[in-house]
């Protein structure tokens, strides 16, 4: 059986930001999942479309394998680079986080001195008050090393904590592509004819999702991603509902999606028949996949399985690997039924 660290590990390694999914973890998706279905194939967003024949139902499962990450948009003459986001960050969460680009060029984010003395402290920090230094002198010196357009992401690999915690960047959304391996792996046969889509660019406008789902027709679409929990330490008097540990979430709502109560129902049944124990998952803000395949035709449910995650877009994300083995066996049990 696939090990959870192991995989996310490896596919942290391969990690690379929105629009450049090509490039590295798209190659290392298709050979981990090859084994598994009968057909994979690539649409034009870059979706990595692995295909396990059914005569039922149109199931579509789906994780986004895309980053976020920093784009180098020039250099001073100190051989300091001016990056751009690449996804969402809250700026003052980077100083001090290391990056690296694909030809191993390595970096750090720091804070420009004027931005230090802002009238509103750290919080004010915005994308253009930093800069990444390379170790360069020069301008020169630096455009030898990386140039414009050249993307970065978080370095480092997951690792193990305390408990039965990882934590490392890329949980945000390399775990859920874990989950979608797990399922798959645990999947001789389906009723169901099953689609299990690596998708691109959910990071900025779940883009890649929208022209898969449109051109698969699902019935039944069920994304999983991760989504915030309350049981992070030194939050004395916080309303505590989602927990490490305690399961996946099945999501109710978001801000861009209302999810499919009949659906939701069919996953907790089975979970409970299984075993396996689920947590209910309402987030005020953001979004996922599950929004562009909800829309994709007149008769869709949808809905998405989560992994609940501290520090989500920071360098060091924080799951339990449990959470996520019990991901991958309820999307398996909802497929064998």
């Amino acid at each position: 059986m696939f090990d959870v660290l192991q995989l996310h590990q490896a596919l942290v390694a391969a990690a690379r930001p929105s629009g450049a999914e090509h490039t590295g973890i798209a190659k290392v998706l298709k050979e981990m999942a090859a084994p598994y279905v009968d057909e994979i194939t690539t649409d034009a967003m870059g979706n990595l479309i692995c295909h396990k024949k059914g005569k039922g139902k149109k199931v579509m499962l789906c994780a986004h394998m895309d980053a976020i990450g920093f784009m180098v948009t020039g250099a001073d003459k100190w051989g300091g680079l001016s990056i751009a986001p690449i996804g969402g960050f809250d700026p003052a969460s980077l100083i001090n986080a290391r990056i690296i680009f694909p030809n191993g060029t390595r970096g750090i984010i720091k804070a420009k001195e004027a931005a230090k003395t802002l009238s509103g402290g750290w919080t004010s920090i915005k994308m253009t008050d930093l800069y990444v230094d390379i170790g360069a002198s020069s301008e020169k010196e630096a455009m030898k090393k990386v140039s414009v357009g050249d993307l970065a992401v978080y370095e480092g690999l997951p690792q193990a904590v305390a408990g039965h915690k990882i934590m490392g960047p890329y949980a945000d959304d390399l775990i859920g592509c874990v989950v979608l391996l797990l399922a798959m792996e645990q999947l001789e046969s389906s009723k169901y004819d099953v689609y299990f889509v690596f998708s691109t660019q959910e990071e900025v406008g779940c883009r890649g999702a929208k022209t898969a789902s449109l051109a698969i027709k699902p019935d039944i679409a069920i994304a999983t991603d991760v989504c915030g929990c309350d049981d992070t330490p030194m939050q004395d008097g916080k309303n505590r509902v989602i927990f490490l540990g305690k399961g996946p979430t099945v999501k109710i709502k978001d801000a861009s999606v209302i999810c499919s109560p009949a659906l939701n129902e069919q996953l907790k049944k089975i979970a409970k028949k299984a075993e396996l124990t689920v947590q209910d998952e309402i987030l005020l803000g953001g979004g996922t996949d599950t929004c562009s395949m909800q829309m994709s035709g007149p008769d869709v449910m949808a809905t998405c399985v989560s992994i609940p995650t501290r520090y989500i877009h920071s360098p060091g994300e924080m799951y339990d690997w449990r959470d996520v083995e019990q991901a991958g066996a309820l999307l398996a049990a909802f497929l064998k039924q």
